[in-house]
C-alpha cells in the first residue's frame, strides 16, 4: 500500500472515531450511561436510533466491567506502585474524566495514544473547556507537530501511528510509562483496522514490553455467515476494511491469537453472553424499557459479531478473573448436520417486481399462486412501510413470475402493516390480524381481503379489495409478532391467535379464539400448564390443534420449547414435546409440518456461533436432526429471520420470500430475490438410515 493509500485509510479510520463519538454523546443523553463529558469532548449533538444505543451500551458496560476489575485488582494491594491505563486508539473517549470524577485515579493514570489529528483536536478540546481542564489539574502542553499532546500529573494524550513500534516504545519511555508496572491496554475497535501483520506485531510488543498487564480488546468478529459479510461490505464502502477476521474469525480463534503472542492468559466472549452472564437482571431490565424497542433480530446479531477479550501476563494480573465462570449463558451447539437442503434461486421473469421486504405475512391463494402482504421494504426506490400487494405465479413448472398489485375500489386501504398474520380462508379471501405501524403503534382492526379474478384467471388481473370487519372498537388484538393457526373444535373452524407482544407488554402469553363463520371472538376452554409467554414464534396446524415452537421469552432470550394444543373433547390442552437432542433456542423462524415432522426453518439464536438451517422434529419419535442450508448457488448473502416461507408438498419444495433487517449502523438489508429448498432428502428412508 502507497503512502497516498496509507493516508485515505488512516482518514476514513479517523472518521469512524467522529461518528462514535456522536454514538456516545447521544447514549449518555438518552440515560443509558451517566457520562457528563461525552457531549464537552464532542462538538454538535445527533439523537441515534435505538438499536446503536444498546449497541454502544453493550460496548460501553463491558470496556467499564474490564477496566474496574483491572483497577480492584491492582489499586487496593498496599505499596504497589501506580497502576497504568494505556488505551490505543483512545479517539474522543472520555475515560479519563469519567475515572477522575469516580476517584478511581488516586493510584492511578491514563495515558491515550491516537492519530496526532485525532489526538491534537482532542487536547485542544480540553484546553478550550473549563469543566475538563478544572479536573486535569496544572498540564503542559507540546509544540505543534510534536507527539506530546497533553500531559498533567495523571493523564497523558500522545499523538502517533500505532504502527510505528519503534517510536511508540520511544515515545511512551519519554513519557515515564512504567514497563514493569501494572498495566491496563484498551483496544475498542482498533486492532482490526491495522493490518494483520500490523496488529500482530503490536500484540506481541506489548506481551514483551509489560510483565505485568492485562490486554482488553472490543471489536468485530464472525465474517463468514450473512450478517459478518454485509458487515463487511459496510466498512468497506467507508474505505476503513476489517482486517485479520478472516485469519481470527471467532472467540476461539482470537484467544489463541493472544496466547500464541506471549499471554499466558486469555478469555474471550461474544457480546450475547457478557450481557447475558455480566449485567444483573435489574440493570438489563432498567436498559431494555429506555426506549421503545422492536429490532431484536439485529441486536442479537450485532452482539454475535463483536466480542470483548481480556489476555492477562504476569502473576498478579493472571490471577485476576475478569469473566469469572458462569453458568447464566450455558453454549447450546446445534447437532451435527444430517445432510443438506440445496438453495437455489426462483427462475422467472426477470423484469417482475423482487420482493424485498421484512416483517411481511405471506399465504398460498391457491397452487402456484402466492400472495405477500406488508412488512418494511423497498419499494419505488425507498424504504418503507410497503402498501402494494407482490403475487407471486407460477406459469409453468418451475417458472415464477412477481407482480405488484395496489387495493382496488373506495373501501378501506391497505394501512401498511407489519409483523401481522395472514390467513387463507379460500382461494379468494384472506384475513389479517394484528400487526403494528410503528414501534408504538398498533394496527387495530381485523381486515379481510377478496379478490377477483379476471375472466382470462390472469394473475396480474387480480383485484384487491380490503374491508374491515367486526366492531372499530374492537381492540382484542392490538399486538404483533404472535401467531393465528386454524384449529377445530366441534367441527367448527376456529383462529386460534397466540402470543405476541404489544406497546404495554413486551411479552404476551394469553389467546384468543375467533369463530372463522361468525368471526366473533368466544371462549374454548384450554386445559393444562399456561406456557411461557413469547412472541416471534412459530406455529402450524397439526391434528386440529397447533403445534408452537421457539420464540422470544420475557427475559429477552430465545425459548427452545415446542408445544402442542392438542384437541380434547371439551376443547384443548397444552402438551410439551420433549425433543432429543435438545434443539438451540431460536425465534424470527418459520415452520411446517411435512409427513408427521416439524421443520423450523431459519431465525435467530445466540446460544451457538454456528448459523440456523433446518431443524427437523419427527413428532412421533420426538427425535431431532439438523439440515444446514446450501447457499452456493444462490446471492449472497442470505439473511433467514423475518422471512416468510410457503411449502409446496407435491414439489417437494420450500420458498422463502423477502427477509433481512436494520442491521445496526451498517444500513437495512433485503434479501434480494426468492430462493427455493430442495426438501426431496427429507424422507422416512432417510431419517431411518440417519437413526
Amino acid at each position: 500500500m502507497g503512502p497516498r493509500s496509507r493516508e485515505r485509510r488512516a482518514g476514513a479510520v479517523q472518521s469512524t472515531n467522529d461518528s462514535s463519538a456522536v454514538s456516545k454523546t447521544s447514549l449518555a443523553a438518552r440515560g443509558y450511561v451517566h457520562d457528563a463529558f461525552a457531549a464537552l469532548l464532542v462538538p454538535g449533538t445527533a439523537r441515534r436510533a435505538p438499536l446503536i444505543h444498546r449497541g454502544y451500551y453493550v460496548r460501553a458496560r463491558a470496556v467499564r466491567h474490564c477496566v474496574r476489575a483491572f483497577l480492584k485488582g491492582t489499586c487496593t494491594v498496599p505499596g504497589a506502585p501506580r497502576a497504568q491505563i494505556l488505551s490505543l486508539g483512545a479517539g474522543s473517549d472520555s475515560l479519563y474524566f469519567r475515572l477522575k470524577t469516580a476517584g478511581r485515579l488516586t493510584r492511578a493514570a491514563v495515558w491515550e495514544v491516537d492519530f496526532p489529528d485525532v489526538a491534537q483536536r482532542k487536547a485542544q478540546r480540553i484546553r478550550d473547556t473549563p469543566e475538563l481542564c478544572a479536573l486535569t489539574g496544572p498540564f503542559q502542553s507540546g509544540d505543534p507537530g510534536c507527539t506530546l499532546c497533553f500531559e498533567s500529573s495523571d493523564y497523558c494524550i500522545l499523538g502517533l501511528d500505532l504502527r510505528q513500534l519503534q517510536r511508540l516504545d520511544h515515545v511512551l519511555g519519554t513519557a515515564r510509562l512504567d514497563a514493569a508496572a501494572p498495566t491496563l491496554l484498551l483496544a475498542e475497535v482498533v486492532l482490526t483496522y491495522l493490518e494483520p501483520d500490523d496488529a500482530a506485531a503490536l500484540i506481541a510488543w506489548a506481551a514483551q514490553r509489560f510483565s505485568n498487564a492485562l490486554f482488553v480488546v472490543y471489536e468485530q468478529m464472525r465474517p463468514r455467515d450473512a450478517f459478518g459479510e454485509f458487515m463487511q461490505q459496510h466498512f468497506r464502502q467507508l474505505n476503513s476494511p476489517l482486517h485479520g477476521l478472516d485469519r481470527f474469525p471467532d472467540a476461539e480463534a482470537q484467544q489463541q491469537r493472544f496466547l500464541q503472542a506471549g499471554w499466558t492468559a486469555c478469555r474471550a466472549m461474544d457480546m450475547n453472553e457478557f450481557y447475558h452472564s455480566f449485567l444483573p437482571a435489574e440493570e438489563r431490565r432498567r436498559v431494555e424499557n429506555l426506549e421503545t424497542f422492536d429490532e431484536f433480530e439485529e441486536w442479537h446479531l450485532k452482539c454475535a459479531h463483536y466480542f470483548i477479550l481480556a489476555a492477562s501476563r504476569g502473576d498478579a494480573l493472571s490471577q485476576t478473573l475478569v469473566f469469572p465462570p458462569s453458568e447464566t449463558f450455558p453454549r447450546i451447539d446445534p447437532a451435527s448436520p444430517s445432510g443438506a437442503f440445496p438453495a437455489s434461486v426462483v427462475t422467472g421473469d426477470s423484469q417482475g417486481p423482487d420482493l424485498k421486504r421484512y416483517g411481511h405475512a405471506s399465504v398460498l391463494l391457491s397452487p402456484g399462486l402466492i400472495l405477500s402482504a406488508g412488512g418494511f421494504g423497498e419499494q419505488e426506490g425507498r424504504h418503507c412501510r410497503v402498501r402494494k400487494f407482490h403475487l407471486l405465479s407460477r406459469y409453468c413448472d418451475f417458472e415464477w413470475k412477481g407482480n405488484q398489485i395496489c387495493s382496488s375500489g373506495t373501501g378501506a386501504q391497505w394501512d401498511g402493516r407489519l409483523y401481522h398474520t395472514m390467513t387463507r380462508l379460500s382461494d379468494t379471501q384472506v384475513l389479517v390480524l394484528g400487526g403494528r405501524l410503528s414501534p408504538v403503534t398498533p394496527a387495530l382492526g381485523i381486515l379481510q381481503l377478496l379478490f377477483c379474478k379476471s375472466e382470462d384467471n390472469n394473475p396480474e388481473d387480480l383485484n384487491v379489495t380490503v374491508t374491515k370487519v367486526g366492531p372499530e372498537e374492537d381492540s382484542t388484538l392490538s399486538c404483533w409478532r404472535h401467531s393465528t393457526t386454524e384449529v377445530s373444535y366441534e367441527n367448527q373452524r376456529y383462529l386460534f391467535v397466540y402470543g405476541g407482544r404489544s406497546v404495554a407488554e413486551p411479552v404476551l402469553s394469553d389467546w384468543h379464539f375467533l369463530h372463522v363463520g361468525t368471526m366473533a371472538w368466544v371462549r374454548i376452554p384450554v386445559e393444562g400448564e399456561v406456557p411461557e409467554g413469547r412472541h416471534s414464534h412459530s406455529a402450524c396446524s397439526c391434528q386440529g390443534g397447533a403445534l408452537i415452537a421457539g420464540g422470544l421469552g420475557a427475559s429477552e432470550e430465545p425459548l427452545s420449547s415446542v408445544l402442542f394444543l392438542k384437541p380434547i373433547s371439551c376443547g384443548f390442552i397444552w402438551e410439551s414435546i420433549a425433543i432429543q437432542p435438545p434443539i438451540t433456542p431460536r425465534y424470527s423462524h418459520t415452520a411446517h409440518v411435512v409427513d408427521g415432522k416439524l421443520l423450523l426453518v431459519g431465525g435467530v439464536w445466540i446460544h451457538s456461533s454456528s448459523v440456523p438451517g433446518v431443524t427437523v422434529i419427527d413428532l412421533s419419535t420426538g427425535l431431532s436432526f439438523e439440515y444446514r442450508i446450501d447457499t452456493t448457488c444462490v446471492p449472497w448473502p442470505l439473511m433467514l429471520h423475518n422471512h416468510t416461507s410457503i411449502l409446496l408438498p407435491e414439489e417437494q419444495q420450500l420458498l422463502l420470500l423477502g427477509g433481512g433487517g436494520n442491521c445496526f449502523s451498517f444500513g437495512t438489508y433485503f434479501n434480494p430475490c426468492t430462493v427455493t429448498l430442495d426438501l426431496s432428502s427429507l424422507s422416512a428412508r432417510q431419517l431411518g438410515l440417519d437413526l
